[in-house]
């Protein structure tokens, strides 16, 4: 029987670095919510730094310093997957600008920016959550997104 791979994939990287900030600021306030966890983070330099594009530059930096050898792995990064690293960075830098451009369907209430980032951020501590789960590591859930 094949091993399963545990390393975590790429795309997860971003999800785990906002995940563990939110673990630092859930250690300084133990009482608050996840939403209000959330809300803190979109307000921090962390999440300044990932709406410009920073940490998938510094991310796209060590692979390439890494001649596109994934450190966990040992393995070749497939051009795929470098692809769908821009996609997430596109992705996350759309979402998560300050655009009152965004509207309901149906109305003409804007969509604030800031419930698009609550979201995603939301989306992606579920996924990393959801990762922790399938390969067997829940003492790295801390926070019981998908509870």
């Amino acid at each position: 029987m094949k091993k399963k791979d545990t390393s975590k994939p790429l795309m997860l990287y971003l999800a785990e670095s906002i995940y563990l900030q939110l673990i630092k600021i859930k250690e300084l306030e133990p009482g608050i919510t996840n939403v209000e966890l959330i809300e803190r983070f979109l307000a921090t330099k962390e999440f300044d730094e990932i709406k410009k594009g920073n940490f998938h530059d510094s991310l796209f930096s060590k692979i390439k310093d890494n001649n596109f050898i994934n450190q966990e792995t040992g393995i070749k990064i497939p051009k795929e997957t470098i692809d769908l690293l821009n996609l997430q960075k596109n992705t996350v830098i759309k979402q998560f600008q300050e655009n009152s451009e965004t509207y309901f369907a149906k109305s003409s209430f804007p969509l604030s920016s800031s419930q698009n980032a609550f979201g995603l951020v939301w989306r992606m501590c579920e996924t990393y959550e959801l990762w922790c789960k399938e390969i067997k590591r829940e003492k790295l859930i801390k926070l019981n997104f998908i509870d």
